[in-house]
């Protein structure tokens, strides 16, 4: 799906696509239009998770917990495309930062199991195959091959781990981008990995952010203040740090037929995991 495709949803939808300003183009296209922000699904196979998003921002609101709130009860489906509503968020006062996340994560993980739907396990590696699938030719089929044997030696890997938190709720997705400070403060956004699983994979994406992405190591230190722990101290985190990477990459993977960019990424990212190089750096897509 591309930004063209997208707009034409929004007109099926009803939605002033001429007016809308596109904000992000991953497996979503999400568009500022008014006072909503519209999240555009990639294929009906999400249609799902965008229901389940949904109703998780009411047991949030519910909860206390401060997040992003739908502007309707569900998603719409429009031309085979999950269409979500929601309301937009006042301006930010200044960028989100690691510390913001760890008072949030920290609610969050002190939830119970919602009551009237179920969440998912957090199947890091559940996406791979659709995400190579969607790449097609544009990769080398060796590649594709290599990130398919890891994603088969770590699944049972990160089944067999031994937690150091309780596990339950988790974001999924635990990065200061998916923080928004407003005028009242931090707000949980981008809601569609919500799971029911180990809480160490929330924390795991800020260590593998301070040694691949490029985090400052202070802004890291920060963070682990902040949330108490510091999931490096646990004897899974290797394993949950490797099963993220193998995602990271076939996530990158589906751009890679439209954008030149994500082709060299990608195989900038393949390549130091075939050199077992831990500290080559990875720039976010």
């Amino acid at each position: 799906m591309d930004e063209a495709r997208a707009r034409e949803v929004l007109d099926g939808a009803g939605l002033p696509a001429g007016e809308a300003e596109l904000l992000a183009l991953g497996e979503n296209a999400v568009f500022a239009v008014g006072d909503l922000v519209v999240k555009v699904g990639r294929d009906a196979e999400l249609l799902g998770r965008a229901e389940r998003e949904v109703a998780l921002a009411a047991w949030l609101a519910a909860a206390g917990v401060p997040a992003v709130r739908a502007a309707e009860e569900g998603p719409r489906l429009v031309a085979g495309h999950p269409v979500t509503l929601w309301h937009r968020l006042p301006g930010a006062v200044r960028p989100s930062e690691p510390r913001d996340l760890a008072p949030l994560l920290r609610r969050v993980h002190a939830l119970p199991e919602p009551e009237g739907f179920a969440l998912p396990r957090r199947e890091l590696l559940g996406g791979v195959e659709r995400w190579l699938r969607l790449a097609g030719d544009a990769i080398d089929p060796a590649d594709a091959a290599f990130l398919r044997e890891r994603r088969d030696s770590f699944a049972p890997a990160a089944a067999a781990l031994t937690p150091r938190l309780a596990p339950g709720p988790i974001h999924g997705d635990a990065l200061p981008r998916n923080v928004h400070v407003g005028p009242d403060g931090p707000v949980l956004v981008d809601l569609e990995t919500f799971s029911s699983d180990l809480r160490e994979h929330d924390l795991v994406v800020l260590a593998l952010s301070r040694d691949r992405y490029g985090l400052d190591p202070a802004a890291y230190d920060a963070f682990t203040e902040a949330y108490g722990w510091d999931v490096r101290e646990w004897e899974g985190c290797a394993v949950l740090r490797g099963a993220r990477e193998t995602a990271s990459c076939a996530w990158v993977a589906q751009h890679a037929p439209t954008n030149p960019k994500a082709l060299a990424e990608f195989e900038r990212r393949v390549a130091s995991l075939r050199d077992g190089d831990p500290e080559v750096r990875w720039y976010p897509f």
